[in-house]
C-alpha cells in the first residue's frame, strides 16, 4: 500500500509557492505555474500535496481520456459515449520525465494496421492522463523545447492533436500544468517562459527555527507516514473545503473597469509584450478574490496578482534576472488612488489557508519565512563618476579603470600585479561558428545533426518503435511483393518489414568551452572591457543556439576551471563579471585544463560535441619555454580533432601575431575582436568547418 502524500498544509513557509497552486486548482484557466528555486526546496512535495486536495472527478466508466459524463468529449477516440454508468476517482497527479520521448507524451498511432487496416489505432500519452488532473514537469529547463512546445500548446487549447502521415486523432486535455526548475542548470527561453501563467521563486529558509521545523515535520512523516497525514486531516479537509467554495464563488467575481484599467497600466509600466500577461494578470486576480470569499477584485488583488503572473515576463534580455520593481508597482498603482477614495477591505483571515498564522504554527509549531519566495527587487543602478571631461562613467566602467596595469613589453614576464574587474563592453551579434560533420546531439541551433525534427534527407530502416514514417520509402518497399502477397483489392498489404522511417536534419546544440585569458597583458589598455564583452556576445549566442557552456580562466601561474559545464548560460555570464586579471600567461596550462574537461564530458555525454573558443592575444609567459609548451597542448587539442575558434584580441600598432599562431596549431580559424562582429561587412565569413576543410587537404 501506497504511503499517503505528505499534507500540504504541513508545508513550512514557502507561501509564494502554496499560493500559486492553490490559485491554479481554484482557475486553472491561470494557465499553471511556474517554480524556480534551489534543490531541495518542496518544489515536488508541494505540487503532490495541492493535488491530492482537489475534489474527485466523475468519468465515464471504460474512458481512457477520463471524459465527464455530464459533458462528454464528442471527438474523444473512445466515443461515443452513451449513458453508461459512471466512475469517481481523484484527480491524478501525472509526471513528464526530462528524457520521455514525444510518443510518450502526445500518444503513438499504429501506423502499420492505419495503412494496412485503415484502423485508428492510438495509444494514449501523459497528456491524455493528466486530463482533468495536474501535469508535473520537474526540471522544466531541462526538457527539449519540442516537448515543451507541445505541452504548452496543449495546456493553451486544452487538446493535444497527434498526427501521422495524414492520419490524425484529437482528444481533450486540459490540466493544471505545474513546471518546476533550478535556474543554476539552465533557463528556458522568454517565449516559453511566457506561457505559464504564474511564476514564484522558493529558496530554504535561512532562519534556524524554520529549518529545524521542516526537518522535525519530515522526520515524522518518514517515520510513520499515516499517522502524520492523520495528525494534519482536518487542516487538509478545511482546505480542501475553501478551494471548493472559491471554486463555486469565482463565476460571480466581478472584475470592473477600475481593476481592469488597473491592470492595463501595470503590464504597459512594465512594457511586457503581447497581451497575455494582462489576461493571467485579470484572471489571477479574480482568482484571488473569489480565495478571500469576496465578489469583487481589489486593488491589492491586482498588485498581488502582478508580483505572480510579470516578474518572468518583464525580461529585455536572456540575462536579465526575473523580478519587478514593488516600488514601481505601487507608483503606478497609486496613480488610480482618486478613483477609488474608500480604503478596500483586508481579506479575512482564515484557519484552514496558507495565509494565516503567521508564525507558522501548527499541530507541530513551526515558524515561516517571512519573504514568501518573494520575487527580487531589480538591481540598484551603478554610481556614477565624473570623468575628466565632465562626463559621468561608471565606477567600474574602463574608461574609470585609469590604474590598470600597462602591457609588457614582448619580452617582459607579463607578471602584473592583480586588477579588480571591469564592466563588460556592449554585447552584439556574433558570427555563427559550428562543428565540422554530421552530430547527432541533443536538438539545438548550431550545428548539422540527424535530429528528430528538420528537414527529410531520406529514409532507414526503423530503430525502435516507429515514430517518423517515410511514406514513400514503405510504399516503394511494399510495391515489389504485393502479388506474392495476394493483393487482390486497392489497398496495400504492408508487413512490417516494408515500413521506413524518415531520416531528418537538423541543428544541435553543442558545449561550447571558453578558455579566457585574464593575464596581465590582457588587462593592459583597457583590453579587458573589450574582450568581456566579445565573451558575453559568444556567451548570448550560445544561449539563443541551446548550447552548454563551460568556462576556463588562466592567469598567474595556473589555469581554474571558472565553470563547469552546464545549460545555465546565465552563470556563465555571472562569473565573467567578476573576474580579475593580472599575473604571467599560463597560456599551456589553459589549454590542457580544456584538453581534460572535454575529456571528461565525452564520457558523460558523447553525443554533444564540443567547440573550443580561446579569447587570447596569444602571449606565454612563466615557466621553461611557455610558448613551445602551449603549442604542443594545442596539437594535443588538434589531435582529438576538436573544433576550435580563436579570438585573437591583441591591439596597438606592433602586434606579435602569437594568436594567428596558436589558431594554426589547433586547426581552427582566427578571428579579431571586430571581425567577431556579424555586421562587420568587411570581415571574410569563417567557420570551423571552413579551417578544417583547409587542414584536410
Amino acid at each position: 500500500m501506497a504511503s499517503p502524500t505528505y499534507p500540504f498544509t504541513a508545508i513550512v513557509g514557502m507561501d509564494d509557492m502554496r499560493l500559486g497552486l492553490l490559485l491554479n486548482a481554484i482557475s486553472p484557466s491561470i494557465g499553471g505555474v511556474l517554480v524556480r528555486g534551489e534543490k531541495g526546496s518542496a518544489k515536488s512535495t508541494a505540487v503532490r500535496g495541492v493535488a491530492a486536495l482537489m475534489p474527485a472527478i466523475d468519468v465515464v466508466a471504460g474512458c481512457r481520456f477520463s471524459c465527464d459524463p455530464a459533458a462528454p468529449d464528442t471527438e474523444c477516440p473512445d466515443g461515443p459515449h452513451g449513458t453508461g454508468p459512471a466512475g469517481t476517482r481523484p484527480a491524478r497527479v501525472v509526471e513528464l520525465p526530462v528524457g520521455a520521448s514525444e510518443d510518450r507524451l502526445v500518444g503513438a498511432l499504429d501506423i502499420e494496421r492505419a495503412l494496412s487496416d485503415g484502423v485508428k489505432s492510438f495509444e494514449p500519452g501523459l497528456l491524455a492522463d493528466a486530463h482533468r488532473g495536474v501535469l508535473y514537469v520537474d526540471e522544466v529547463n531541462l526538457l527539449h523545447d519540442h516537448l515543451v512546445d507541445l505541452l504548452l500548446d496543449a495546456a493553451a487549447m486544452g487538446a493535444s492533436y497527434v498526427e501521422r502521415e495524414g492520419v490524425s486523432v484529437r482528444h481533450a486535455s486540459r490540466f493544471l500544468l505545474v513546471g518546476t526548475m533550478n535556474p543554476e542548470e539552465g533557463e528556458l527561453r522568454p517565449q516559453l517562459l511566457d506561457r505559464f501563467g504564474l511564476t514564484v521563486e522558493v529558496a530554504a529558509s535561512r532562519e534556524t527555527d524554520e529549518r529545524v521545523e521542516v526537518v522535525r515535520r519530515r522526520l515524522a512523516y518518514d517515520e510513520d507516514p499515516a499517522a502524520f497525514a492523520a495528525k494534519w486531516a482536518a487542516e487538509e479537509h478545511a482546505l480542501r473545503e475553501r478551494i471548493a467554495a472559491a471554486r463555486a464563488l469565482l463565476p460571480d467575481v466581478r472584475l470592473g473597469d477600475g481593476a481592469l484599467r488597473r491592470i492595463a497600466a501595470v503590464c504597459a509600466g512594465f512594457e511586457v509584450d503581447g497581451m497575455r500577461a494582462d489576461i493571467v494578470t485579470a484572471r489571477t486576480a479574480t482568482a484571488l478574490a473569489a480565495w478571500a470569499g469576496r465578489t469583487d477584485v481589489t486593488t491589492e488583488d491586482v498588485r498581488r496578482a502582478a508580483l505572480l503572473s510579470l516578474p518572468h515576463r518583464r525580461r529585455r534580455n536572456p540575462f536579465d534576472a526575473p523580478g519587478l520593481d514593488e516600488d514601481k508597482l505601487d507608483e503606478i498603482l497609486r496613480q488610480f488612488e482618486d478613483e477609488d477614495p474608500d480604503p478596500e477591505p483586508e481579506p479575512e483571515p482564515d484557519p484552514s489557508g496558507p495565509e494565516d498564522d503567521p508564525d507558522g504554527s501548527g499541530p507541530d509549531g513551526g515558524g515561516r519565512p517571512d519573504d514568501g519566495g518573494q520575487p527580487p527587487q531589480d538591481v540598484p543602478p551603478q554610481r556614477q563618476e565624473p570623468a575628466a571631461d565632465g562626463t559621468p562613467q561608471p565606477q567600474n566602467s574602463p574608461a574609470a579603470q585609469e590604474g590598470s596595469a600597462p602591457e609588457p613589453a614582448p619580452g617582459d614576464s607579463g607578471d602584473a600585479p592583480e586588477a579588480p574587474a571591469v564592466a563588460a563592453a556592449e554585447p552584439f551579434r556574433t558570427r555563427r561558428f559550428d562543428v565540422p560533420g554530421l552530430g547527432e546531439g541533443a536538438d539545438g541551433r548550431r550545428s548539422r545533426a540527424l535530429t528528430a525534427h528538420g528537414r527529410t534527407t531520406g529514409a532507414r530502416r526503423p530503430r525502435g518503435a516507429l515514430s517518423r514514417l517515410h511514406l514513400a520509402a514503405t510504399v516503394q518497399a511494399a510495391a515489389p511483393h504485393q502479388r506474392a502477397r495476394g493483393r487482390s483489392g486497392p489497398g496495400l498489404v504492408i508487413r512490417r518489414d516494408d515500413l521506413r522511417e524518415a531520416v531528418r536534419e537538423g541543428r544541435e546544440g553543442n558545449l561550447v568551452l571558453f578558455v579566457v585569458d585574464a593575464s596581465g597583458s590582457m588587462a593592459a589598455r583597457k583590453r579587458m572591457g573589450a574582450v568581456k564583452g566579445a565573451v558575453l556576445s559568444l556567451l548570448m549566442d550560445a544561449y539563443q543556439r541551446r548550447d552548454k557552456i563551460g568556462m576556463i580562466t588562466f592567469r598567474g601561474t595556473e589555469a581554474t576551471l571558472a565553470l563547469p559545464p552546464t545549460s545555465s548560460v546565465e552563470a556563465g555570464a555571472a562569473r565573467l563579471e567578476k573576474l580579475p586579471t593580472g599575473g604571467r600567461t599560463p597560456l599551456a596550462a589553459g589549454l590542457l585544463q580544456a584538453h581534460e574537461v572535454l575529456r571528461v564530458e565525452r564520457m558523460r555525454d558523447p553525443s554533444r560535441r564540443p567547440l573550443l573558443v580561446v579569447v587570447t592575444d596569444g602571449r606565454a609567459t612563466g615557466g621553461p619555454e611557455p610558448l613551445p609548451r602551449a603549442r604542443r597542448a594545442a596539437g594535443l587539442l588538434a589531435a582529438g580533432g576538436t573544433a576550435s575558434v580563436v579570438v585573437d584580441c591583441e591591439s596597438g600598432p606592433v602586434r606579435l601575431g602569437l594568436a594567428g599562431e596558436l589558431g594554426r596549431d589547433l586547426g581552427g580559424p582566427v578571428v579579431t575582436l571586430d571581425e567577431l562582429r556579424a555586421d562587420h561587412v568587411s570581415a571574410l565569413v569563417k567557420t570551423v568547418r571552413t579551417s578544417n576543410s583547409r587542414r584536410a587537404a
